[in-house]
């Protein structure tokens, strides 16, 4: 785990060292829009440090954080990171349950505002993805995160 990211509401989400991660979030982070972020189906937000390395080289100006992500993972095979994926980060177990959708709240981490980058239906591979929690626990930057069931698979 490259980063563990919170904030009071927006991005960017700022890195802090350590944080719970339950089924109703990350400790310390909070969402505006609960109608489109949050909840036990959306209880964290995960992205590919990898990703942002590729995108920073296309000219994008996205850094850690920046896209509202809570935890930033590096060296996981993304193509894996699916639908019903699961993974274990530090003490915490996550599922994989859907897309993050890009909104205009991100779009300052792309050239030209083009925040469409990252996402799943035009970018297959690139989107953000959100998670619920199978078990409690403690994350922090520097832990281990590994995939620990890749079941199901891209619609």
């Amino acid at each position: 785990m490259v980063s563990v990211n919170v904030s009071p509401g927006g991005v960017p989400k700022l890195p802090i060292e350590r944080a719970r991660v339950s089924p109703a979030g990350v400790e310390g982070d909070r969402q505006r829009f609960l109608e489109f972020h949050g909840g036990p189906e959306r209880a964290v937000s995960i992205y590919s440090f990898d990703l942002i390395e590729a995108l920073r080289k296309e000219g994008h100006p996205i850094g850690v954080g920046t896209t509202g992500e809570n935890l930033t993972l590096a060296g996981l095979d993304w193509s894996l990171v699916v639908l019903g994926a699961t993974l274990r980060i530090g003490e915490a177990e996550v599922e994989i349950t859907a897309y993050a959708s890009p909104c205009r709240t991100i779009a300052g981490s792309f050239i030209g505002r083009r925040m469409g980058r990252i996402s799943e239906v035009n970018h297959r591979g690139w989107s953000r993805v959100y998670a619920r929690v199978h078990a409690d626990g403690a994350v922090w930057r520097d832990c281990v995160a590994r995939l620990t069931s890749a079941e199901s698979g891209n619609p």
